[in-house]
């Protein structure tokens, strides 16, 4: 039996894995730091996704649709309201706006009611009474994909950690779902073993996949560290950027500028010839050079950038992620 393929067709996709019509989906991964490839989801660790995610919140309930259906984060919406039986609500065509999102909430049933966003999303909401009001009414609001400050967060968001081979978000709060392992290797990655897990990718090339004691996991491209049960993530390993023999995490001061008031940042390395890479911030939005330099002098001396590169978008992939190599040719550009 094969995989239904999420594109073109999501609704059809997950149907077709809950009823047996398939063995699961196949989902394309972000694509934020190579080629997308395509992960095998089997129907049982989706159905372990939704049940798992359920139980931590309390319940099932109705479903908002505010992020793309072909990515895993907007296939297990999809997937948690068949599931229960309840409904998903649609955001109408068109940008995304805090009107278009509280009048999408407005529609949806009495009821629990949840949502999935990305961080983007919540800033934009945050900024706009009925976007703010809009967020509140929600029993939950399920947020992945990337870091958020915690000043943009409301009362009733999860952050969420997870990736299309872990059938999304399988750790909340920084705390794996019941039945999920997480492990720190000795390089710092974070592995996670579980019944969410995809049964491998399309392309046959599972090295990313590792038995351990009997116990399959996936390693994962994030550094992270346990602490009393509970992960707080680094960053991705490959972002990291070495200068001047240390070693720094972008999230950290990407997190540090968006809380002065960036609307998003990307920090990358760029090659330098005495530091091995010089740091440099890719900022979007109208935020102040004061407040600016003010967040970068709270940092290590090494973390602060070298150069601040303004820019009207920050690039991202098609999933709505950083695009890093992006990202750095537009930093690496700006020093000619």
């Amino acid at each position: 039996m094969t995989y239904a393929r999420l594109a073109p067709d999501p609704d059809q996709a997950v149907s077709a894995a809950l009823t047996g019509r398939a063995a699961g989906i196949a989902v394309a991964t972000s694509g934020s730091t190579g080629t997308p490839r395509l992960v095998l989801l089997p129907d049982d660790a989706i159905r372990a996704a939704v049940s798992l995610s359920s139980r931590r919140l309390g319940g099932e309930g109705h479903q908002l649709l505010a992020i793309p259906a072909d990515r895993i984060g907007g296939a297990l919406v999809l997937a948690r309201a068949t599931l229960a039986g309840a409904t998903v609500t649609r955001m109408a065509p068109g940008p995304f706006t805090a009107t278009a999102f509280a009048e999408a909430v407005a529609r949806m049933p009495a009821g629990p009611r949840y949502a999935s966003l990305v961080p983007t999303q919540v800033r934009r909401l945050a900024q706009d009474p009925a976007g703010r009001d809009a967020l509140a009414s929600l029993d939950a609001v399920l947020v992945g994909g990337a870091a958020l400050p915690e000043h943009d967060a409301p009362g009733t968001l999860v952050r969420t950690y997870g990736m299309s081979e872990t059938c999304g978000g399988c750790v909340y709060d920084g705390l794996a779902f019941d039945g999920v392992q997480l492990r720190i290797d000795d390089d710092g990655r974070v592995l996670i073993a579980g019944p969410t897990l995809a049964a491998g990718y399309a392309d046959g090339d599972d090295s990313a996949f590792r038995t351990v004691d009997g116990e399959r996991w996936f390693v994962t491209s994030d550094l992270g560290e346990l602490r009393d049960g509970r992960l707080r993530v680094l960053g991705r390993a490959d972002h990291v950027i070495n200068t001047g023999g240390f070693k720094v995490h972008p999230q950290r001061i990407e997190l540090a500028l968006e809380r002065a008031g960036a609307t998003a940042a990307a920090v990358v390395g760029v090659p330098d010839p005495e530091w091995g890479e010089r740091v440099v911030a890719v900022v979007e939005g109208g935020a102040d050079d004061a407040a600016l330099a003010d967040a970068i002098a709270g940092l290590a001396p090494y973390e602060r950038p070298r150069r601040i590169v303004r820019t009207d978008a920050v690039p991202r992939t098609a999933g709505g992620k950083i695009d890093r190599p992006a990202a750095r040719a537009l930093a690496s550009e700006e020093d000619r």
